[in-house]
Order: structure tokens, then sequence, then C-alpha cells
């Protein structure tokens, strides 16, 4: 049996489909947010955001810390996902989010 797996990249905004759609991360009120948008939307958000980034002060970066796996207290890094993806044909981006059917294929095998 052969299996092919397609990765289909969604804008969150308007559910466009694009390869140029990229993972943003941002914060309000201490929560943490990543949203997936083509360049266009990102530029909105950005500019939406502009006079408050202005007006704001830094207060430095946060360490992004990934989601464990269930039923693990550390779970594997999105790099050991990734490798294993490849391995097992899976088409999975350098950067930003592994997608949800990755991580449960490798979670099924693990």
């Amino acid at each position: 049996m052969a299996q092919k797996i397609v990765t289909v990249y969604t804008d969150d905004l308007t559910g466009i489909e694009s390869e140029e759609v990229r993972t943003h991360s941002f914060s309000l009120d201490g929560v943490n947010y990543e949203i997936d948008l083509v360049a266009d939307n990102y530029d909105r958000l950005f500019e939406a955001l502009a006079p408050f980034i202005d007006k704001g002060r830094k207060v430095g970066r946060t360490k992004v810390v990934s989601r464990p796996r269930k039923g693990s207290a550390d779970g594997p890094s999105a790099e050991e996902i990734r490798a294993w993806a490849r391995q097992n044909n899976f088409e999975v981006n350098d950067r930003g989010r592994v997608p949800a059917m990755i991580r449960e294929a490798y979670d099924q095998v693990h």
C-alpha cells in the first residue's frame, strides 16, 4: 500500500490556501498566541498593532516553550519530530509549527 501525505497551508484569518503561509507569534495579557498568515494579512496585523507597539515598552523576548506530548513530562522536540517525519516520507517545514497530523502520526508510532 502506498501512502501520500499532502500538506496544505491555510491562512487562519481568511482560510485561503497558500505556500506563502507563515506562523507568527504574539502575546497579550500574558497569553501567547500563534497564527498562520499570508504576508498581506501579517501586514494587516502589524499595522493594527503598530500604534500600540510604538507606545509600548519592550520587556525583552520570552523563551518559547514547546508543548509536551500527552502522557510525557518533556516530550520530543519539534526537531526530533521533523527528523522522524522526513525519515518516514512526510513533508515538513524547517521552521514553524509541526502540523498536528504529523505529531499524531509520530504519537501513534511511539
